[in-house]
């Protein structure tokens, strides 16, 4: 195809610039048309008149052109949030400002990724002289940065028989997030986000931890946590009250591994992964711990080192938010030695990955008996649904059958792996999708309480 036929179709896919004629001339044209050939037919009217008319309602509808803006009488102006939750619609606005005398109708297309919602066509009607405000809504459905550099414009005249069509250039740039619902529910009521399964986290245990303060005795204190020196000196009983230590380090690992690519009922493995750690990371430093975070495949992708502070999160968000899944296998041996030369201090290593697969590392077992030795290890993965599935359903025939013992054998071979890590002192637990975040989260607070660490 040559350049100038690319350039033609291009004005037809709502590209490049030009004039159009529309559907209401086309229709002026054939219906014309169409009466001068009966005319032709029936009353003898020479092809000569035929031509001549045709040619005449041409040039005349060319003047339809003068009563509609120019394209410098027209501006534009975008405004969209420069971050994105994935999944979540946001709105943009856009501003055309019409400076000519002549109102116009108008079809437009945004320069949005093929990653962003797009309901396109957005259709409107610019008065004169005056700056009319369109929106719409969009979602982000991959992770990222991207760059919006066009719009397309499309605008007919006066009576609508051409179409004047334009490329404006409108440069925007936007992150596409994790969706940091989970977090913001914790921090915004911490007790009521980590109920799980209907039961609240297991309380502190009584005497331990970092003394806060004494305060009087309510019904339900436990008697002994009674400061009895304060009690006498006031009159009035009096308890003392503890917290968990603050300033713990906590250092979490992200695989981005092939097996993490894994479709789930929303997203993927990894989003579930992602999602989950960001909530960790603000529960741990609104407990005053150092967070560090290391993500991970056939090699190290992002190493954050440790620091505490809210602000922290949002420098360990702009390091992560971009990861993808890579095609390659995990190599967890070298991210623990990795991690063994990085992190000397003690710290809860809390793994996100694929629990079937980081089983059957043999290698990494060694790396992990010396890590244990100064670090505690927690893996968190998401359950095998279909897995599940399969044990649960009726063995109607002798496929299904087959199905569910071979799935049961997978869950027995599971199981004695685990048992076998677990003897080492490495934790491994599953969580359904959903409760992957809760689940962390709960584990986490209940380490701390317990002063493991």
């Amino acid at each position: 195809m040559t350049r100038s036929l690319k350039n033609l179709w291009g004005r037809f896919l709502f590209q490049d610039r030009g004039v159009l004629p529309t559907k209401r001339f086309m229709m002026v044209v054939i219906v014309l048309s169409l009466g001068l050939v009966i005319g032709t037919a029936f009353r003898e009217v020479p092809w000569g008149f035929v031509i001549t008319v045709n040619l005449i309602v041409f040039f005349v509808s060319l003047g339809d052109l003068l009563f509609s803006p120019k394209k410098k009488e027209l501006s534009f102006k975008r405004f969209l949030p420069s971050e994105l939750e994935r999944g979540i619609p946001y709105q943009v606005e856009l501003e055309v400002s019409n400076h000519s005398q002549h109102a116009c109708s108008f079809r437009l297309i945004d320069g949005l990724p093929q990653t962003l919602d797009r309901p396109f066509p957005v259709s409107g009607v610019a008065q004169k002289e005056s700056t009319t405000k369109i929106t719409y809504d969009t979602a982000a459905l991959v992770r990222g940065k991207y760059e919006i550099n066009k719009l397309y414009f499309r605008y007919t005249s006066f009576l609508g028989l051409w179409e004047k069509q334009t490329t404006v250039v409108l440069e925007d740039s936007i992150k596409v997030l994790p969706d940091l619902t989970e977090t913001k529910q914790y921090l915004e009521n911490a007790q009521k986000f980590l109920v799980y399964e209907g039961l609240n986290i297991r309380r502190q245990r009584s005497g331990v931890g970092d003394f806060a303060k004494i305060r009087s005795y309510v019904v339900g204190d436990d008697p002994r946590k009674i400061n009895w020196r304060q009690t006498a000196k006031l009159q009035e009983v009096m308890t003392n009250e503890y917290e968990p230590e603050h300033g713990k380090y906590i250092t979490i690992l992200i695989d981005c591994g092939r097996m993490m690519g894994a479709e789930l009922t929303k997203g993927n493995r990894l989003e579930r992964a992602l999602e989950a750690a960001l909530t960790v990371t603000a529960a741990a430093l609104q407990k005053g711990d150092y967070v560090s975070v290391l993500a991970f495949s056939k090699e190290i992708k992002v190493f954050v080192p440790p620091a505490k502070g809210m602000a922290h999160l949002q420098t360990i968000l702009q390091a992560i938010y971009h990861l993808q899944v890579d095609a390659a296998e995990s190599n967890y041996g070298a991210v623990l030695q990795y991690l063994e030369m990085m992190q000397k201090k003690r710290s809860l290593l809390l793994l996100f990955s694929d629990v079937r697969t980081f089983l059957h590392e043999e290698s990494a077992l060694i790396f992990f008996k010396r890590l244990r030795q100064r670090h505690l290890f927690l893996m968190i993965g998401i359950e095998d649904q279909t897995l599940i599935k399969r044990i649960k359903a009726e063995p109607i025939d002798v496929q299904a059958a087959m199905l569910k013992s071979i799935a049961q054998q997978q869950i027995v071979i599971k199981k004695r792996e685990k048992i076998k890590w677990e003897k080492q002192g490495l934790q491994l637990i599953e969580a359904r999708e959903e409760k992957l975040a809760i689940a962390a989260v709960s584990h986490y607070i209940e380490i701390m309480n317990q002063n493991l660490l």
